[in-house]
């Protein structure tokens, strides 16, 4: 048994090296901007889903860039508009290029939810005299 524990030990100490060195891109990553992060993995070559969903990526961030107010509700709904349709365009590009029976029933219920949701969110912003 005591063997095992220099083994442990060492495993304990590679686990936790791992897991701080994923951590370090996740936080730089937070503190980047993501506009227009997958454009430079757009080619000539890539598929017309590949192609589609990187267009979808960029029209989200570009869409998401909106100046926060303060207003937490405001700005709540002012980015989540925006990061719905994005989950709406990605959905269509999978019920379009996908095959998986389980994934294209997933990507329709999204596009009914989030269609939904940003219904509701809209008709907030209306009422709130928002845009």
């Amino acid at each position: 048994m005591t063997a095992s524990r220099p083994f442990l030990k060492t495993c304990g100490v590679a686990a936790a090296f791992v897991f701080s060195a994923l951590a370090l891109p996740a936080q730089a990553q937070q503190k980047m901007d993501h506009a227009g992060h997958n454009a430079a993995a757009a080619s000539a070559s890539a598929s017309p889903s590949t192609k589609a969903f990187q267009q979808s990526d960029e029209k989200m961030m570009k869409d998401m860039a909106v100046a926060y107010t303060g207003d937490a509700d405001r700005d709540f709904v002012a980015h989540m508009i925006p990061h719905h349709q994005g989950a709406v365009a990605m959905a269509e590009v999978q019920l379009k290029y996908g095959k998986d029976p389980e994934l294209r029933k997933m990507a329709e219920e999204i596009v009914k939810a989030q269609q939904t949701e940003i219904a509701f969110m809209k008709t907030w912003q209306a009422r709130n005299g928002v845009k």
